[in-house]
């Protein structure tokens, strides 16, 4: 019954930034671990970020020092600012929500709960 929605995606050129949100009800959000994947059209679902609940980080390599992920869990909210953004970055970006994810935090099957997605579009 967890319900995760996206808002923030848009259409900017390379070198802009966008933030995006990520809204949690119906859950203990403090206790989830949250993550960011994207996918492109005929890509697979690519791991991009997660936070655990102690607020440790693990970034995909392409995204360290333009992206960062926070978490307000107060709020229940999770933010992925993104910096300097590449035509590469394009995609439908996604949070998601684990109970616990182990080693396998960059797979999607690690995650229980997913939001609808938001567009991030990305003109060179």
């Amino acid at each position: 019954q967890v319900q995760l929605v996206e808002s923030g995606g848009g259409m900017v050129q390379a070198g802009d930034s966008l933030r995006l949100s990520c809204a949690a009800s119906g859950g203990t959000f403090n206790t989830y671990a949250m993550g960011w994947f994207r996918q492109a059209p005929g890509k697979e679902r690519q791991f991009v970020v997660v936070i655990s609940w102690s607020g440790s980080t693990s970034y995909l390599n392409s995204v360290k020092g333009r992206f960062t992920i926070s978490r307000d869990n107060a709020r229940n909210t999770v933010t992925l600012q993104m910096n300097s953004l590449k035509p590469e970055d394009t995609a439908v970006y996604y949070c998601a929500a684990a109970y616990y994810t182990g080693t396998f935090y960059y797979t999607p099957g690690a995650y229980t709960y997913w939001g609808q997605g938001t567009q991030v579009t990305v003109s060179s």
